[in-house]
């Protein structure tokens, strides 16, 4: 393979934030050297549903040699990016008061249904976190509950209402967030819990979607000293290959958190990040803050790390080889004849069956 093509492919790991609302010259000129894996939407990306529907149809443009995912963080509550005229969602923790998992699974298929109508084909969601610590500042009610088992049980329902539509689900924020005390998009948190107490109480969601099948997990960027006193999970392989992939058996598609965060960026810079990265067993990278540079240079990190022999080249295809899979598995020709028919706008903005089911919720908050 040649130097080019490899350069190329490199691309693929690659999930990228910018600013606007229309792909920005700076992202297509560097899609003319690295064929990119993915975009990832935030708020400043979206002036209304139409507008975020034409932007998934130019992200399609940002590589040649595969789909381009066009991710987006719809969890309900304060991390929805795309509000009204579509459904305003309660947070999860409504989900968990009510424990009521008909409830949860209809939520995900709404959820889903409007994403899709928008031309979004990767949702980073559920969140797995479990609440143990109340004045948790970067997770508080975007968990569903401070309960191992209850948020096991509608994580699951979660993923499968997604699955059903025809999405791809991301169970967040591998080891577990719960316990900080710190935001990550802030500083580092460190979380000093025993492995026993992480099996027992953090891990039992992450197991219970594993085995059901989800399709991707990320990362967190915290300091376990129990795991790994050294690196943040993101970037430690005693946790993602060790731990994550070893203990637990996970076999699909491993992402970080953003990069982006001041967790990771105010020690590492981009290139190393996600070099360090990738050779833990990450096998996607989100650098969502926006800046070209930024992206450019991870994409350039991992190359040289490529080249230096920090990445493996085995290690290199297996991840480049998870996200093949994948988009073969939800954007191949196939795969969208198989999946349920995206709806229109018109049918999902103002829904009243999604306003049904948000009221529903509202009544837990």
């Amino acid at each position: 393979m040649s130097t080019h093509e490899r350069r190329r492919q490199v691309g693929q790991l690659l999930f990228a934030g910018f600013r606007g609302h229309v792909i920005p010259a700076e992202l297509r000129a560097l899609a003319r050297e690295f064929d990119l894996g993915g975009v990832v939407l935030f708020a400043r990306n979206v002036a209304e549903p139409a507008q975020v529907a034409d932007l998934a149809r130019e992200a399609g443009e940002l590589s040649r040699s595969a789909p381009v995912w066009v991710a987006i963080d719809q969890e309900g509550g304060r991390v929805q990016r795309v509000k009204a005229p579509l459904t305003v969602w309660p947070p999860p923790a409504t989900l968990g008061r009510a424990d009521d998992l008909d409830l949860t699974r209809r939520f995900g298929r709404a959820l889903a249904r409007e994403l899709r109508a928008m031309g979004i084909t990767f949702d980073f969601a559920p969140v797995l976190d479990v609440l143990t610590r109340e004045d948790n500042p970067a997770i508080g009610d975007r968990a569903f509950s401070s309960d191992p088992a209850q948020v096991a049980a509608h994580g699951l329902a979660f993923i499968d209402a997604v699955h059903t539509e025809g999405l791809p689900a991301c169970a967040k924020h591998f080891p577990g967030h719960g316990e900080a005390a710190v935001d990550s998009h802030e500083d580092l948190p460190v979380v000093d819990l025993p492995p026993d107490r992480l099996e027992r109480v953090e891990w039992v969601p992450f197991r219970a979607a594993i085995e059901g099948g989800v399709d991707a997990v990320m990362s967190c960027h915290l300091l376990v000293p129990s795991l790994d006193d050294q690196r943040p999970a993101t970037l430690s392989p005693s946790i993602i290959t060790g731990r994550l992939r070893g203990q637990l058996g996970f076999g699909g598609l491993v992402l970080t958190d953003d990069m982006d965060m001041k967790a990771i960026s105010l020690r590492y810079e981009p290139g190393e990040a996600a070099a360090l990265a990738v050779a833990a067993g990450c096998d996607g990278v989100l650098q969502c803050g926006g800046d070209p540079e930024r992206v450019f240079a991870a994409l350039e990190g991992v190359v040289r790390a490529l080249e230096d022999g920090t990445i493996s080249a085995a290690r290199f295809d297996d991840a480049l080889g998870r996200h093949l899979a994948l988009k073969g598995r939800y954007l191949s020709e196939a795969a969208r004849r198989a999946a349920p028919p995206a709806p229109s706008l018109r049918e999902v903005i103002g829904s009243a069956e999604h306003q049904l089911v948000a009221e529903q919720m509202r009544q837990f908050t």
